[in-house]
Order: structure tokens, then sequence, then C-alpha cells
């Protein structure tokens, strides 16, 4: 409801798009969606999850760290954020601003810590790193940063944006947007 609330439109962008779980909702926000993510088969879900709501976009391999190549109207990051490593993060939302034409908003959702929760292959990181066990038995480490809202907007105000709201769900879930200055 937060993400449909969320005054996106035009030309939008899902960067490390996945397997497009929000790609449905963007689409019928946006007059042309791109959705990118560096893994092609995660791409192949998020095209039939699209088909099956009889939507359309534009899906490509691209890194979430490359230089954008135009800017557009919105750019959506669902639970991305989380993986950029603390050092990096004002760089990457620099990235994202450049990646919008002024007044253009840029939205997210991510994994916000819940000591509360059951999951058992979401340990909790330490040093913002995790391992992440798949089914068929491989391990990974992974940068998990579990952001604070403040943080966020702090960021954000740095990289080049006006109006950052970041927020939180009672659990589970952080939300934020903001606004490319002119």
């Amino acid at each position: 409801m937060w993400l449909d609330a969320q005054p996106l439109r035009g030309e939008i962008v899902e960067l490390a798009a996945g397997t497009g779980w929000w790609s449905p909702l963007l689409a019928q926000k946006a007059s042309t969606l791109w959705l990118y993510d560096i893994n092609e088969p995660p791409l192949e879900f998020a095209r039939q999850r699209l088909v099956a709501h009889g939507l359309t976009a534009h899906i490509h391999v691209r890194d979430a760290w490359a230089e954008p190549d135009r800017q557009v109207d919105g750019l959506f990051c669902g639970f991305w954020l989380s993986h950029v490593p603390r050092a990096r993060l004002g760089e990457f939302l620099a990235l994202c601003r450049r990646w919008l034409k002024p007044g253009g908003r840029m939205a997210f959702i991510d994994s916000r810590r819940d000591p509360e929760s059951s999951a058992v292959d979401h340990p909790q990181p330490e040093n913002d790193m995790s391992v992440r066990k798949l089914d068929d038995g491989q391990t990974f480490t992974i940068v998990k940063v579990y952001w604070q809202p403040e943080e966020l907007e702090t960021a954000l105000l740095a990289a080049g944006f006006r109006d950052a709201q970041v927020g939180h769900t009672p659990r589970f879930f952080i939300h934020g947007s903001a606004v490319a200055t002119d």
C-alpha cells in the first residue's frame, strides 16, 4: 500500500529488479518501465510475472552500479539498499540521483532488523555481512545492512535529494522516498 501511494509516474527504472516482485505495480504507474538486474535468470521470473498481469516492460541485464545512460522520472529499488556496503552508500545514492531528472522521485523498500523474526535463512549479520544458504546447500557471504531511517534520510540529502522521508512498518520493512533536486 505504501508503494502504491507513491507518486511515481512517467519513465521508471527498477534497479536490481530480481524476480520482479514490485514490477507489476510499477508497470501500472509508469508510461515506460525498465527492469535491470545483473543476473538474467531472475529477470525471466520478472517477465513471467508481468505477462501474467498483461503488462510490459523493457527488461535487461545491467549492473545496479552502472552509470545511468539517461535521466528518468522515477527510480525504485526493492530490497537492494541493504546490499550496499555502508562505505559506498553515498556513492550509490549519488548514482541514483544521476538517474533522475530534476524533480524525479526515488523510492525504496527494504529489510528492517527484527530481533523477534523466526526466519532461519536470515541470520543476524555480523559486521554488515550475512551468510545465506541456498536450497542446494551452497553458502554465500553477502552484504546485509539494516539501515536506520535517520541514516538514509541524511545520506539522501547529502546525495542531492530533497524531501527525504524514510519510515518503517511495525516489523520487517523500511521504506522511503526522496525527490531529486533541481
